[in-house]
């Protein structure tokens, strides 16, 4: 097959397009709603709980799900000379999108968004005032860095088809110039997109660490950033696998198999970093007898721990496609879990308190999936994003 990518093309007014543009405006109402009578009349949040799902899901799982883009840059310009290079757009894309939508979900959270422009600037009268130990102050500054990386690290898709068919001179006379300085410039800009979220997904973690007693002791650890770090790059891979497989059936498409399937390997070492660090730590800490109580904690322990261990024995006996796509769900939902238990079902600020997301917070969370979804197909559709042209082959 080859490797040059296209755009997909074909009409986007489809049944399924219609739905999401659907509840794109029923987001849109919820959202005048959130905005019109504050974040309490749409919210479950306290000052118990002063985060709930959409910093639990949209920004701290949302971001984590988005590091495809990271994953596959480690492989392709790192480790193995360019060989998973058909795979980067399509990862920089869901990159870009789930790190704006968890921009936008950030802007939504907050109780006063018209300040947010102040953090780039350090506010009046400058960056002398910013809080150097703040761990929120490093991801705001990060997470807003590399939404602008992405796309620009993206951009080459959009220059390449409006140079060939744009009918403005200008803009294709645009376009081959910003190609130019992209071959030249481009490296420079990944080794910015590989630094950025090295410090901001630890710095997700180290934000835990400032609940102290609040955290659950299973949780509670200094090892917590980089917990967070080595299992968003397992998450990472485990999205690529799944965008790869969901994008070849929709839109009919060959998947690179051969390259997802020498992905395991690395997806492998991974995991079972993740799961002895994880196990090491509490054993060091003396926490051994945390993980037999029995309790909420420690099923919730348990099952975070399966879905890292169940999926690198399921790559380690077999390297099938099939097997890769079922392992990178585990993967993908082991991450998740442990973020919204660090978040969420771990952190308990007293017997006094407690939190449940409302149908509004649930509701605008779908709208923001929707968003990203719709914004995907647009641009597949329109720009050389997905590599391969040829009829999709089966799964078995």
């Amino acid at each position: 097959m080859t490797h040059q990518a296209r755009a997909v093309g074909g009409p986007l007014l489809t049944r399924p397009f219609t739905i999401l543009l659907g509840l794109l405006a029923a987001w849109f109402i919820l959202l005048i709603w959130r905005f019109g009578a504050g974040i309490g009349a749409v919210s479950g949040l306290s000052d118990g709980y002063p985060w709930g799902i959409w910093i639990a899901f949209d920004v701290v799982t949302g971001t984590a799900l988005a590091c495809g883009g990271y994953a596959v840059a480690i492989l392709c310009y790192i480790l193995n000379k360019g060989k998973y290079h058909p795979l980067v757009r399509p990862a920089l894309l869901t990159s870009a999108l789930g790190y704006s939508l968890a921009a936008l979900a950030i802007i939504i959270d907050v109780g006063r968004p018209w300040y947010i422009w102040k953090i780039p600037i350090g506010g009046i009268p400058g960056v002398w005032h910013y809080n150097w130990n703040s761990a929120l102050l490093e991801v705001a500054l990060c997470v807003m860095a590399y939404v602008g990386v992405l796309w620009i690290e993206l951009s080459p898709a959009f220059l390449e088809k409006w140079k060939d068919s744009a009918k403005s001179q200008w803009l294709r006379n645009f376009s081959a110039a910003g190609l130019k300085f992209f071959d030249k410039a481009l490296i420079w800009i990944i080794a910015l997109g590989l630094l950025l979220p090295t410090m901001h997904q630890s710095s997700l973690g180290t934000v835990m660490l400032l609940a102290g007693w609040k955290l659950h002791p299973l949780w509670n650890t200094a090892m917590i950033p980089l917990l967070f770090l080595i299992s968003c790059i397992g998450m990472g891979y485990g999205v690529v696998v799944l965008e790869s497989a969901v994008s070849s059936r929709v839109f009919k498409r060959q998947r690179e198999t051969s390259m997802l399937v020498s992905l395991s390997g690395a997806i492998v070492v991974v995991l079972v970093a993740y799961t002895a660090l994880r196990f090491a730590d509490i054993l060091i800490q003396g926490k051994a007898g945390l993980m037999f109580r029995f309790d909420m904690y420690t099923v919730l322990f348990w099952i975070e721990m399966a879905l890292f261990i169940v999926p690198a024995v399921m790559l380690l006996r077999r390297k099938d496609f099939g097997t890769i796509l079922q392992a990178a769900i585990l993967i993908i939902l082991g991450g998740s879990m442990y973020r919204f238990d660090a978040y969420i079902a771990a952190y308990n600020p007293g017997s006094n308190w407690a939190y449940f997301p409302s149908v509004p917070e649930l509701l605008i969370t779908v709208g923001a999936i929707a968003l990203e979804i719709t914004l995907y197909i647009v641009i597949v559709k329109r720009f050389p994003i997905l590599a391969g042209g040829e009829p999709a082959v089966s799964t078995r």
